[in-house]
């Protein structure tokens, strides 16, 4: 699509996001107002054991005020490759490491404001690291939980799992392993 950007704000310089307004005008003369939440993207994995059994956390979300059933995942720092932010990310979150990673995919979370972009990776090969979790003050009550992979399918279906990321995750795994 063509259009001018008149005039770009940026009010928000933050620590996940930047929040830019930008003016455009359209070739017919309009003007129109954007608001984008400039995010760094990040890195989402789905962990399998042997058996089958997913790795899930449980953990407790601010902007919604609850606490739920997630994928492991994180942001990307400043030119980090996706592939290690998910190693760094699992071992941090869930005290595992895996000897394989493979990519499912990439999407955006919401092109409609913002630009965050997650990789997915199927982790399989998983062995439990000594250290166990290696968590942030802001993610001290996170909890780990396997689930038999097909589980999981049930506990989206019945609106126990929410979480966008997690969903497709865990259908293009199940997908990917059967």
């Amino acid at each position: 699509m063509e259009f001018i950007v008149k005039k770009r704000d940026i009010l928000h310089k933050g620590v996940v996001f930047d929040l830019i307004v930008d003016h455009i005008e359209y070739p017919s003369g309009n003007g129109s107002v954007r608001e984008v939440a400039k995010h760094p993207g990040g890195a989402v994995v789905v962990p399998v054991f042997d058996n089958g059994d997913v790795l899930l956390i449980k953990q407790y979300r601010y902007p919604i005020d609850k606490v739920i059933y997630e994928l492991p995942a994180g942001k990307l720092n400043n030119g980090e490759d996706p592939e290690q932010c998910a190693r760094r990310e699992m071992e941090e979150e869930t005290g595992y490491k895996a000897d394989r990673f493979e990519k499912l995919t990439a999407f955006y979370t919401t092109p409609g404001f913002c630009t965050e972009i997650l990789h997915i990776y199927l982790a399989t090969g998983l062995q439990e690291l000594a250290s166990g979790q290696r968590l942030e003050e802001g993610e001290a009550s996170i909890t780990i939980e396997k689930f038999p992979l097909k589980r999981t399918l049930e506990l989206i279906e019945s609106e126990e799992i929410v979480d966008g990321k997690t969903i497709v995750g865990l259908f293009l795994a199940a997908r990917k392993i059967g």
